[in-house]
């Protein structure tokens, strides 16, 4: 089908004055228009964040200019989150005409935003509430769909060319303070650069930021380094939560954002340099990271977020394949993937953050190892927990230990417990000392007993039990707080003779990479680790090794204990200092520490550990050492002890 020459021309021409008519019309009414834009926005700011919004004046500059002056945002009943003397900008206009808006140059002159929080009163509340008018939660989330609408809503607003100057950023948590300074801020040609001056109660800074930025390209590669000497220091997180971190320079690169059909991917990499930490949940020591980069490359799709398994991470020599995973697609599953490739042991060792792992300081070895994690946990299926943990070693062997020699447990040596970062009466372990029990000297029951309540596996295990690790996952888990532990008898050992009891995360990752040590590179014989234990963990107030404990409560030695006198004291190990609880005002069992025992002897009976015949004549157990003291002044002790220390009326826990 053809259209006349004629008629074209016509549509053509009616078009242009469309256009004309509507460019004239904007042009001279686009003040009124910028007006409105205001008024409807100064609306939205009061009914649905209660907050005042102002502009002392508001007009177009050029054809797409727009220039503000004074404009003023201040929740109602809180303090003024920012006030701007001067903005400039300028709006794509073709942008705007399909409903985005895609800010082309800015100036910003004189002012400050702040978030200000006084008591329980935060002046950014409102704007961090829900949006309510999203009906419909039973529709699934397009994740990259959301993501890509986002980061493209924000490059949008992110100025090709922009100038700040006298512009600053401040934080008032209930006074804790801290401020950042923008002198002159300036990017140019997609070339950013500027010093930041950042002030806190402890220090006092200035930060360079170099680099090129490209928002339309959704390219950025920026350099945070300090204009002074010394490291930067970051403000406001220690007076906050206690935490101290510093380092020399941060460098992050953005490759690449691209939405590839239904799956959104972002590339590229962030590296940083002698970064210090320094908080008591981490270490008693600073943490120093001297140089760390991670490769990344995050995958978004309809039903799926993830870090992809291409990324990879560097901590000095050591180098990680990471794959975490978060899916929705039919249940929600939460996916995590570690390969450490082959490497060096020794490379492995000099790598380990310093301060991190104080009790491998001039540890050396020989071989190489790679290393595989596996998790996977179905929310809705819990049971089908995968936790699958593998080291591979090839001529791995310790030549020299470090800190913590654990040959030292082969001969004799002096124990001394730290109780809430006191120091107690030291314990020779050998046989000098006349309380000192060989293994073959304490009470077969005992042994059973200890084992099926503290590590029933202890012989065949190399140190680790990946279903226990299951269940203390599990339980973690469900009560949403690490409620439970996964440790065996020889993770205790380590702990008590080579650690501390601080609650840290470097205190954990020691006491594994030590139990592993221990347990395969044949140090020490099962044997020998189980007699020590027995002989140096605590079963009582300042009691401490079975010796001590079998005349503290029973006045006798370890190899008469009885059954019921073994199932009492296997009860009591994990609150030995509490054990006077589980007795009434008589000096007689409580039925629940009863009921333990029972529970205990009976799992005992199913495994086969315990026959028939070992039960027939039990008796009722009867304190008869030092001990009994304590249970006589039980009652008025109580008073100081917590409630929440106590044993309680429950079934003993495996």
């Amino acid at each position: 089908m053809k259209f006349p020459k004629q008629k074209i021309i016509k549509a053509l021409s009616i078009l242009t004055l469309v256009l004309v008519v509507l460019f004239l019309g904007f042009y001279f009414f686009r003040n009124s228009l910028l007006k409105q834009a205001i008024a409807k926005v100064t609306h939205k700011m009061s009914v649905d964040y209660d907050s005042v919004f102002s502009v002392e004046s508001a007009s177009f500059e050029g054809l797409s200019g727009i220039k503000l002056t004074d404009v003023v945002l201040v929740p109602r009943n809180a303090d003024t989150l920012f006030n701007i003397k001067k903005i400039e900008t300028t709006i794509n206009l073709s942008s705007l005409l399909v409903g985005d808006v895609q800010i082309g140059t800015l100036k910003v002159n004189d002012g400050y935003v702040q978030l200000v929080k006084k008591g329980k009163v935060r002046n950014f509340d409102a704007f961090l509430k829900k949006d309510t008018t999203e009906k419909d939660t039973n529709e699934k989330r397009k994740y990259a769909t959301i993501a890509y609408r986002i980061i493209s809503k924000l490059l949008n607003l992110v100025p090709t060319d922009m100038k700040l100057e006298r512009l600053n950023f401040k934080i008032n948590d209930n006074g804790k303070t801290a401020s950042i300074a923008i002198n002159r801020l300036v990017l140019n040609n997609k070339q950013l650069e500027t010093t930041l001056h950042v002030q806190s109660k402890d220090f006092d800074q200035r930060w360079n930021i170099k680099g090129f930025a490209d928002p339309r390209n959704k390219k950025a590669d920026i350099r945070f380094f300090n204009v002074d000497t010394g490291a930067i220091k970051v403000p406001y997180l220690d007076e906050r939560y206690n935490l101290k971190a510093s380092f020399d320079s941060i460098r992050l690169n953005v490759e690449n954002i691209e939405k590839d059909g239904s799956e959104l991917h972002i590339d590229g990499f962030t590296s940083i340099a002698n970064l210090k930490i320094n908080h008591p949940k981490i270490a008693s020591k600073d943490v120093i990271i001297k140089n760390a980069r991670f490769d990344y490359r995050f995958l978004l799709g309809d039903d799926f977020i993830s870090i992809d398994s291409t990324s990879s991470m560097t901590l000095n020599k050591i180098k990680v394949l990471p794959y975490v995973s978060y899916n929705t697609e039919s249940d929600t599953v939460y996916t995590l993937k570690v390969d450490i490739p082959k490497m060096q042991a020794q490379d492995f060792i000099v790598s380990l953050p310093d301060g991190l792992f104080t009790h491998f300081q001039g540890m050396q070895a020989t071989g190489n190892f790679n290393y595989k994690l596996d998790f996977k946990f179905n929310k809705n299926k819990p049971n089908t927990l995968v936790f699958d943990s593998k080291l591979n070693k090839e001529n791995l062997k310790i030549t020299k230990y470090g800190e913590a020699n654990l040959n030292k447990l082969n001969g004799e040596f002096v124990y001394r417990a730290i109780i809430q970062n006191v120091l107690q009466r030291p314990v020779l372990v050998g046989n000098a000392n006349p309380n000192y029990t060989p293994l073959d000297q304490i009470s077969p029951y005992l042994r059973k007993c200890v084992l099926t309540t503290e590590d029933p596996s202890f012989f065949s295990h190399r140190g680790f039990i990946n279903e226990a690790f299951k269940q203390s996952i599990l339980k973690n888990i469900r009560t949403k707080k690490f409620s439970r532990g996964a440790s065996t008898i020889s993770m205790q050992l380590i702990k008590n003779v080579f650690l501390t009891r601080e609650k840290t995360l470097s205190r954990k990752l020691e006491e594994i990479l030590l139990v592993y040590i221990l347990e395969n590179n044949r140090v020490v014989s099962k044997e020998r680790m189980l007699e020590v234990y027995f002989n140096i963990i605590e079963w009582g107030p300042n009691v401490y090794g079975i010796g001590e404990a079998s005349h503290f409560y029973f006045q006798k030695s370890p190899a008469d204990l009885s059954l019921n006198e073994c199932l009492f004291l296997a009860t009591i190990i994990p609150k030995p200092r509490k054990f006077m609880y589980q007795f009434n005002d008589q000096g007689n069992l409580k039925d629940y520490a009863i009921k333990n025992q029972k529970f205990l002897s009976s799992l005992m009976l199913r495994r086969g550990v315990l026959i028939p015949e070992d039960t027939v004549f039990q008796s009722p157990v009867y304190v008869s050492g030092n001990a009994r003291s304590l249970l006589r002044i039980k009652t008025l002790d109580s008073t100081a002890i917590p409630v929440d220390s106590l044993s309680t009326d429950n079934e003993f826990d495996l």
